[in-house]
C-alpha cells in the first residue's frame, strides 16, 4: 500500500472517530435536556397540588373565623417580604421579569444567581405561602421562572460554554412552565415567542418545542388531560353579537392598560416623604398591605382571596353570579399584593378580574350567549395586562377547550391591546424586565444587557448586591 493510500486511509477513520465522539456527545446533551423538561412538567404539578392545599388551608381557616385574617394576612405578608429579602433576594414578583431580563443578561453570574435552584425553591414554597395567607397572586408567573432555573440548572451542568446555547435553555424552560402550569402547550409556545424572547431563533427553536411537549406530556401523565377552565361549548356568530367584541375589547383594555400602569408606576417609586418610608421600611408596609388585603376579603366574604380561579370557573359555567364589586376588588387586591413585594404570579388573578368584568357585562348584552361573553371579558383584560394578544387568545382557548370562538377571542384580544397601549406605552413585563436590567447594570461593572427597548423589573439586585459589599 502506498503512503498517501495510508495517509488518507488513517485521515477517514480518524474523521469517523471524531463524528462519533461529536454523535455521542450531542445526544448526551439532548437527553440531558429532555430530562430537565419532563422534570418542569413533575415540578408544575407539584407546584400547582401544592397551591391547590394552600387554598383549602386558607378556606378552613375562613370557615373558622374570617376575622382571624385581619391578623394572618399582614403577619403572612409582612414575614414573607422579610424572608425574601434577606434570605431570597431575586424571588419577588411574578418571576416572568426575571427571565425576561436573564435573556439580555450577558453577566451570567447575575444570571446564576436569579435562576439558581435555591430561588426556584423558595418561589414556591413562598407563593404558596402568600396563597395561604390570602394574598392574592397566582402560581403560573412563578412556575416559568422555576422552569427556567431547571433548564439553567441543567445547561450548567452540561458545561455549555454558547451564550446562544444558555439563553435557548431559559427560553425553554420558561415555556415548558407554562405549557405544563395551564396544560396549554401551544400557549407555551406563543409565549416563548411574543412574551419571553419577542423573536424566534433558528437555534433554539428545537430545544424550546421538545421542552414544551416534554413537560406538557408529564403533566398530563400525571393529574390527566384537563382544560384549566374546563369545557365551553359557546360561540359568537357574526352580527349582532360581535357588539360583545366591541364592548369587552374596550371595557377590558381600560382596565388592563390601567392596572398595568399602576404597577408600573410604583416600580419605579412613590415620590415624596411617603415613597421614602415605604423603601425604608419595607417589612411595615407589607403588613399595611396584608391589612387592606384583609378588609378586601371582609366586605367580599372572601372572593378577593387567593388566585380567584374558583370564582373564575363559576362565572365561565354560569354556575355563579358575582356583582360589579367583585372585579373591581379583585383589581385592587392584586395591585396591593403585588406592590407588597411578596413573590405570586398575574396570571390566576388577572383571569379572574377579565371574567368578572364579562360576567358584569353579560346581562347588558342578551343577544350574546353569557359565557361567550364572560370569554370574551378574560382574553379581553388579560390582554391588555400582558399586552401579549396572542398568547391572550390562545391561552383562553386552550383554557375552555373550544376553538369556535377563536376568531371572537383574537379580536377582542387585539382590541383591548390597542386600548391598553394607549394607556400603558410599555408592556408590564417588559417594563419590569428593564427595571430589573437596570438594577443589575448599576450594580455590576460589566456591561450587562443589551436589549434595545425599555421593559420591566421591579427590584432588589442592586440591594441585593449592596449588602454583600
Amino acid at each position: 500500500m502506498r503512503p498517501s493510500t495510508a495517509l488518507r486511509q488513517k485521515n477517514r477513520i480518524q474523521h469517523l472517530r471524531r463524528s462519533a465522539r461529536r454523535t455521542t456527545s450531542q445526544w448526551r446533551r439532548t437527553l440531558t435536556y429532555w430530562l430537565g423538561a419532563v422534570l418542569v412538567g413533575v415540578v408544575a404539578v407539584g407546584f400547582a397540588g401544592t397551591a391547590d392545599w394552600a387554598a383549602r388551608a386558607r378556606g378552613r381557616l375562613l370557615h373558622w373565623d374570617p376575622y382571624v385574617m385581619l391578623v394572618v394576612v399582614p403577619a403572612g405578608l409582612a414575614f414573607s417580604t422579610w424572608v425574601t429579602r434577606r434570605f431570597f433576594s431575586g424571588a419577588q414578583g411574578s418571576g416572568i421579569p426575571q427571565t425576561i431580563a436573564t435573556l439580555h443578561i450577558e453577566n451570567f453570574s447575575i444570571v446564576n444567581r436569579v435562576l439558581s435552584l435555591r430561588i426556584a425553591f423558595a418561589k414556591i414554597v413562598l407563593t404558596c405561602f402568600g396563597l395561604m395567607v390570602g394574598a392574592s397572586i397566582g402560581r403560573e408567573g412563578p412556575t416559568v421562572q422555576v422552569g427556567a432555573a431547571i433548564m439553567h440548572g441543567f445547561s450548567r451542568l452540561l458545561g455549555t460554554a454558547s451564550v446562544s446555547a444558555r439563553r435557548g435553555a431559559i427560553l425553554a424552560g420558561g415555556a415548558a412552565g407554562v405549557s405544563a402550569a395551564f396544560n396549554t402547550p401551544l400557549a407555551g409556545i406563543v409565549f416563548a415567542i411574543e412574551e419571553l424572547s419577542h423573536s424566534f431563533e433558528q437555534k433554539t427553536s428545537g430545544t424550546m418545542l421538545t421542552g414544551v411537549v416534554l413537560s406538557g406530556v408529564t403533566a398530563i401523565a400525571l393529574v390527566g388531560n384537563y382544560s384549566y377552565f374546563g369545557h365551553t361549548d359557546v360561540d359568537v356568530p357574526l352580527g349582532t353579537a360581535w357588539i360583545a367584541v366591541l364592548t369587552c375589547g374596550i371595557v377590558g383594555g381600560i382596565a388592563g392598560g390601567s392596572f398595568s400602569a399602576l404597577l408600573i408606576r410604583f416600580s419605579k417609586g412613590i415620590p415624596g416623604r411617603i415613597g421614602a418610608l415605604i423603601k425604608a421600611r419595607p417589612v411595615a408596609f407589607a403588613a399595611l398591605c396584608g391589612f387592606v388585603l384583609a378588609l378586601l376579603g371582609l366586605v367580599s366574604h372572601g372572593a378577593t382571596y387567593g388566585t380567584g380561579y374558583m370564582q373564575a370557573r363559576a362565572i365561565i359555567d354560569g354556575s355563579e353570579h358575582y356583582p360589579a364589586s367583585f372585579f373591581v376588588l379583585k383589581f385592587i387586591a392584586t395591585v396591593v399584593s403585588y406592590c407588597s413585594g411578596i413573590p405570586g404570579g398575574l396570571f390566576a388573578p388577572s383571569l379572574s378580574v377579565g371574567a368578572g368584568i364579562g360576567g358584569w357585562i353579560e346581562q347588558y348584552l342578551p343577544h350574546t350567549t353569557p359565557g361567550a361573553v364572560v370569554l370574551l371579558g378574560t382574553v379581553a383584560y388579560f390582554s391588555a395586562v400582558v399586552q401579549a394578544p396572542l398568547t391572550a387568545t390562545v391561552i383562553v382557548m386552550e383554557m375552555c377547550d373550544n376553538q369556535q370562538v377563536t376568531l371572537a377571542l383574537m379580536a377582542t384580544s387585539f382590541l383591548a391591546f390597542g386600548v391598553s397601549r394607549m394607556i400603558c406605552k410599555h408592556a408590564l413585563y417588559g417594563a419590569l424586565a428593564d427595571r430589573f436590567m437596570e438594577a443589575a447594570h448599576s450594580a455590576a461593572p460589566a456591561p450587562i444587557y443589551t436589549r434595545g427597548s425599555a421593559a420591566p423589573a421591579v427590584e432588589t439586585l442592586a440591594e441585593q448586591v449592596e449588602k454583600k459589599d
